[in-house]
């Protein structure tokens, strides 16, 4: 045996287990320039700097009680734990904030495992179950039973076909991720650990995926067929107990085994013999090769750690050379909750899932297109408790578990209480049809195409067809991950919603243009407790009703730009170009004087004075320009240019929109900050066109007329409008503070009404501006604002003309969030 010195610093703290110690955990990132370790007897996980290890390590603490888990996403932006407190966190690397809970057990957690490309988490723990978690949008994809004890160790095939999972009985499972079904179980192929919580039973893949390797029960390790799950060899060497922990080098031609006699050996698998070994202090309870480089991590039941360096003689190969390359087409790593971070390939595939399905027991695609004869089913035989379905399927299934004998006669009298009584309309989406197993379904038809779905081999596949197949754009089939529902489609662009799901309960809009002048342009956007019935098309709009009647606006860019609440449930809805048709259910509205807005224009027809009010909304208005100036910089550094551009024009004041320009500027965007200088002098130009046509019509608030002149003789003047420098903006109309209006009266003879006129004309003449800082200073002066768009999706115009009511000004609020806010 060689004599080596591997220098131990103590990690964490770690409480006696009976004089066992305790489980620790250790692993690198995938740049190999941070450690991360954790103990379960800590709550605390400490991220190393390898090269400074003399350094304090970052130090996180956000669970109550000790970590027993670990695993960092394969881009390393992501690191998730879980803990004897039940609970799994994620968190972002290497920084560590905090990202989220992702998910809850009953008992603790012993093993978390991250598939390939990143999309996938797998938890498991002392709980019944192994939960498969969506990264993208935290639901539980699938729940995996079949463990007769505690699951220690999850391993996912390199190939994203298979999971391996073991116990502490030492049984092993091979999993079908597909299909979610048992493909081989190897019962008590490991040894059983029974209530020594210092030692997990692990399992892991060779980085070709070809081989698993298992701990077996006379002091090796057994190596195991990918596809028959048959024995092929094993590993036997000086270790004189069983192996506890064991791990391949980056490249497969290596392996380290640590025992708890306290020995690590270090293998030639190829040869299957040991070329080198090392006895310590403790039993070493975890190991990780280094990613980059001749090293290896370990860390002691004791909590203590350190870098064995020169693991593999110089003679031979390098743990590094020749590493498999296996990774996914479709790799972004984890996508953290983020649909700024989320990469939708363009050649068809809706994201990088391929083991990945939504539903807890079934495949979504298997469970949307079985969902009727599922129910049927569940009719016919008492139902079940795995499926979720409606209030009313629910209640029908609870009658028939209650009235077996009676079925026929209780059909007969339901159906006559049901049409007794008023049966709300379900929504739906147009041109949809119901789904029906094994055959195609329609999620959207209409007169640009449509969108179909059929399931195949566990998944949906999604395909847009063009009526006009010269005219529209060609755009390949895609696999469905998320259990779509509901789409709408036009010329530009499509749109997809499923219904909620997982634990968060949460649905999934995405958004994919078929063409763009920016990278990056898909969008997804999730909604936590609010399932998304009907989805809507325009022209750089869409809408997305949902169950807590909420009519939700984005843009094309994904920003959420209206919020409008519906008076009922939503039936059906419909969009084209300019215009949204939405149907609800008919239902009082509820009364609210909330708004600043109305309560301006209610004080304003009492004729109270509705200046505290004014600065009320102007302050309001400036703080939404800080706002969105901070969110055009997010969108900036997310690579997002078309929402910063769309951002950018819902700025109210000239100066914000300069330092918009400012900000991309010193962020090295001249692309971006010249078309944020088009729209500056866009707006400031036709500003300055309305305000020189009708320059003097905004000064006359009022023309008093003589009482005693018929009403045939009574003369009415309009005003428009004067338009200010200060730019619009669709959400609240600031009021200028009272001032004095100049009254014109006319004398009461019908003779000196035309002379008076005349002057008035002639006054036009002589006042007429000629610049745009005139029509800045006269705008100050008359103290009348711009009516705002009646309609934020269309382009605002000056030909209204709004009658005046003596002594006020009246404001205006946005009535039709639809079209685009712009100026003709």
């Amino acid at each position: 045996m060689k004599v080596r010195s591997v220098k131990l610093r103590e990690a964490h703290k770690v409480t006696a287990n009976n004089g066992r110690g305790s489980f620790c955990s250790v692993l690198w990132d995938q740049q190999a320039l941070h450690l991360v370790t954790a103990s379960s007897s800590d709550p605390s996980i400490s991220i190393h700097d390898p090269l400074l290890p003399s350094t304090a390590p970052k130090i996180l603490r956000h669970h109550r009680d000790g970590v027993t888990a670990l695993a960092i996403s394969p881009n390393s932006t992501c690191l998730a734990s879980g803990s004897v407190d039940h609970s799994v966190k994620l968190y972002k690397f290497p920084g560590g904030e905090f990202e989220t809970n992702i998910t809850r057990f009953t008992l603790p957690i012993r093993a978390l495992a991250f598939n390939r490309s990143g999309s996938m988490l797998a938890a498991a723990g002392d709980d019944e179950g192994i939960k498969l978690i969506n990264t993208i949008d935290g639901s539980i994809a699938r729940v995996l039973k079949g463990h007769k004890g505690p699951v220690t160790s999850l391993a996912f095939d390199p190939n994203s076909e298979y999971l391996a999972s073991i116990d502490s009985t030492g049984s092993v499972i091979y999993w079908e991720l597909h299909s979610g079904r048992t493909l081989h179980t190897l019962n008590g192929i490991a040894p059983d650990t029974g209530s020594d919580l210092s030692v997990m039973n692990v399992v892991s893949w060779s980085p070709d995926g070809e081989t698993l390797a298992v701990p077996g029960l006379r002091n090796d390790l057994v190596m195991y067929d990918r596809d028959t799950a048959e024995k092929l060899f094993s590993l036997r060497g000086d270790h004189t107990q069983p192996i506890c922990f064991f791990s391949w080098s980056p490249n497969g031609k290596y392996l380290a085994t640590s025992g708890l006699d306290r020995q690590v050996l270090i293998w030639d698998v190829a040869r299957k013999q040991d070329i080198d070994r090392h006895k310590f202090d403790d039993n070493i309870c975890c190991m990780a090769w280094k990613p980059i480089g001749n090293a290896l991590a370990i860390i002691d039941v004791m909590g203590k750690y350190g870098v064995w360096e020169s693991v593999v003689p110089s003679s031979m190969k390098s743990p590094t050379d020749d590493v498999p390359n296996l990774q996914s087409k479709n790799s972004n790593g984890l996508l953290l909750f983020d649909e700024d971070e989320q990469d939708v390939n363009v050649s068809g595939s809706l994201s990088d899932l391929g083991e990945d399905s939504h539903g807890e027991t079934e495949a979504p695609c298997r469970k949307r297109l079985r969902k009727q004869s599922a129910y049927e089913e569940n009719f016919s035989e008492g139902g079940s408790e795995e499926w979720s379905l409606p209030p009313k399927v629910d209640s029908r299934k609870k009658m028939n578990c209650r009235n077996k004998e009676s079925l026929n006669r209780n059909e007969g009298l339901r159906s006559i209480m049901t049409s007794a009584r008023m049966k709300m309309q379900e929504a739906f989406q147009p041109g949809a049809t119901p789904a029906q197993p094994g055959k195609r379904r329609f999620l959207c038809y209409n007169m640009a195409g449509s969108i179909t779905t059929i399931e195949h081999d566990g998944y949906s596949h999604i395909e847009i067809d063009f009526h006009d197949t010269g005219k529209g754009p060609r755009v390949p089939s895609m696999t469905d991950h998320f259990g779509f529902t509901v789409a709408a489609l036009n010329e530009n662009a499509s749109v997809f919603a499923n219904s909620c799901k997982g634990e968060k309960n949460m649905s999934t809009l995405m958004y994919r243009p078929f063409s763009t002048w920016a990278n990056n342009s898909e969008w997804s956007m999730r909604l936590e407790g609010e399932e998304v019935k009907v989805v809507a098309l325009g022209t750089a709009w869409v809408a997305a009703i949902t169950s807590s009647n909420f009519l939700r606006i984005f843009t094309e860019g994904g920003l959420q730009k209206h919020v409008l609440s519906l008076d009922g449930p939503v039936v059906t809805a419909a969009g084209f170009k300019d215009e949204l048709a939405v149907v609800t259910h008919a239902s009082d509205c509820l009364p609210s004087n909330d708004q600043i807005q109305k309560r301006m224009e209610e004080m304003a027809g009492a004729g109270l004075d509705t200046t505290s009010l004014d600065d009320e909304a102007f302050s309001m208005e400036v703080a939404q320009d800080r706002c969105i100036l901070r969110l055009i910089a997010s969108c900036c550094n997310g690579d997002k240019l078309v929402r910063a551009t769309e951002l950018v024009k819902l700025l109210t004041m000239e100066k914000s929109v300069k330092g918009a320009i400012k900000l991309v500027t010193a962020l090295k965007l001249p692309n971006l900050a010249e078309r944020f200088n088009s729209v500056l002098e866009e707006r400031l130009l036709n500003e300055a066109k309305r305000t020189k046509q009708k320059p003097l019509q905004n000064s006359v608030a009022h023309v008093a007329v003589n009482k005693t002149l018929t009403s045939a003789e009574k003369i009415n003047t309009t005003e428009s409008p004067l338009s200010s420098p200060k730019l619009t903006a669709p959400l609240f109309t600031k009021k200028a503070k009272s001032q004095e209006v100049a009254r014109v009266g006319i004398q009461k003879t019908e003779q000196n009404q035309i002379p008076v006129l005349d002057d008035i004309e002639k006054e036009k003449e002589i006042e007429d501006v000629k610049s745009y800082e005139e029509v800045k200073k006269f705008g100050e002066m008359s103290g009348i604002q711009p009516n705002r768009s009646s309609n934020p999706f269309v382009k605002s115009s000056n030909k209204e003309a709004n009658k005046l009511v003596e002594n006020q000004v009246q404001s205006h609020r946005p009535s039709n969030p639809f079209l685009k806010s712009s100026i003709k």
